[in-house]
């Protein structure tokens, strides 16, 4: 069974799905494995390095998908400009690829029909359920983690004054200030980023654990006060709110965001379309010169006027809805998801290759499309039904 590692195509995404580590690894299982020529160029390793490992190195992309068995990537399947196809089109019909498919963003509803169309099986690394077992698996905390603090240098990087509080000869500099919205692990890793910068912290999160936790690391926190059977989902998760509890966290982000140099918006639901929670009439209220990172853009988006993958300014308030984060810390990040995968890997087949083990709780939380279905609850729920 031949594994497929292509360079990823996303704008400025030099992550890569295997690392040599990893190819060694996957071959002791019994797997072969390509890599597209130049795949781990972003992260300097070399083709020879893959070669080493006892990978084969294919230079044209359409040939690397066709040929393999599955396909290992980062990010969602895109439009290939070089060959003039998407992505989609290119796995083999009938075959497997396991990558972030983000299956309940409106963005990606279309490919995921095509995947579906195309009988491709597919599973989607951020669907990975939070217990115990699954931790090594964990991508989405793994990039989460980067996302949280990349997120806080591309403000810094965007802002045109001081983090921290400077004194000098003629008077003080005041620190700038941060609200963090979602302080799951992107939220939480924010604020101690921020923290360390010498900024001044606040966050908010429907869950009052998490709300401890950004607490511990020096956020001061927003109340909102609301039920915990109401927040609070299995494995430590945020719930979906109703739309009148939406209106409520929306009240309590706004006065707060009139004062903040810079937001990172980070509320999410696993699988779910994130909530929209500041809106342009909102936006209009804050500093000129102030930053959202929209982090949640992958599902979305929070903020109303995101625009995905780019950065832009709107009513004088620099909007980032950028949407590989990780990417822009592409070593570590690779490190950490190319060891994530491997593991989801190993459970997938732990019946033999070949032999998907669908009734796995792992994999079937993680399964997208299959047998020309769509399975997945959070693709189901944004789409409108059975599909």
């Amino acid at each position: 069974m031949l594994i497929g590692i292509p360079k990823e195509i996303l704008p400025e995404e030099n992550r890569v799905a295997a690392t040599p580590e990893t190819v060694k690894k996957f071959i002791a299982l019994g797997f072969e494995v390509a890599v597209q020529s130049s795949a781990g160029q972003g992260v300097l390793i070399s083709d020879d390095e893959y070669k080493n490992a006892g990978a084969k190195i294919i230079s044209d992309p359409e040939k690397l998908f066709a040929e393999s068995d599955l396909i290992l990537k980062v990010k969602q399947p895109e439009f290939n400009q070089s060959v003039g196809k998407h992505e989609a089109e290119m796995v083999r019909e009938g075959g497997m690829i396991i990558t972030f498919l983000h299956p309940a963003s409106p963005d990606n509803h279309a490919m995921i029909k095509r995947l579906r169309d195309r009988n491709i099986t597919s599973f989607t690394m951020d669907g990975i359920p939070r217990i115990s077992r699954a931790q090594r698996m964990d991508a989405l905390s793994s990039m989460s983690t980067v996302t949280g603090y990349k997120s806080v240098i591309m403000a810094a990087n965007k802002m045109q004054t001081f983090i921290p509080m400077i004194g000098t000869a003629i008077g003080t500099i005041k620190p700038a200030r941060f609200l963090i919205v979602g302080a799951g692990v992107v939220g939480l890793q924010a604020v101690a980023t921020a923290k360390r910068l010498g900024g001044v912290v606040k966050a908010l999160d429907i869950r009052k654990n998490a709300c401890t936790e950004a607490e511990s690391l020096g956020a001061k926190t927003i109340a909102f006060d609301i039920p915990q059977e109401i927040a609070l989902a299995d494995g430590g998760y945020a719930k979906s709110l109703e739309s009148e509890w939406i209106d409520k966290e929306r009240n309590a982000i706004s006065e707060h965001l009139k004062e903040a140099d810079v937001v990172i918006l980070s509320a999410l639901v696993p699988g779910e379309v994130a909530p929209i929670l500041v809106t342009e009439a909102m936006v209009a209220t804050m500093k000129p010169g102030s930053v959202i990172i929209d982090v949640s853009v992958d599902q979305g988006g929070n903020c109303e006027i995101t625009e995905h993958g780019s950065f832009v300014e709107k009513l004088n308030v620099n909007i980032c809805g950028i949407q590989n984060i990780p990417g822009r810390v592409a070593i570590h990040a690779s490190w950490l998801y190319s060891n994530n995968i491997y593991y989801y890997v190993e459970n997938l087949f732990k019946k033999g290759i070949g032999q998907l083990d669908l009734e796995d709780e792992i994999v079937a939380n993680s399964l997208v499309t299959h047998k020309s279905h769509i399975h997945y609850k959070g693709a189901l729920k944004a789409m409108g039904g059975d599909l």
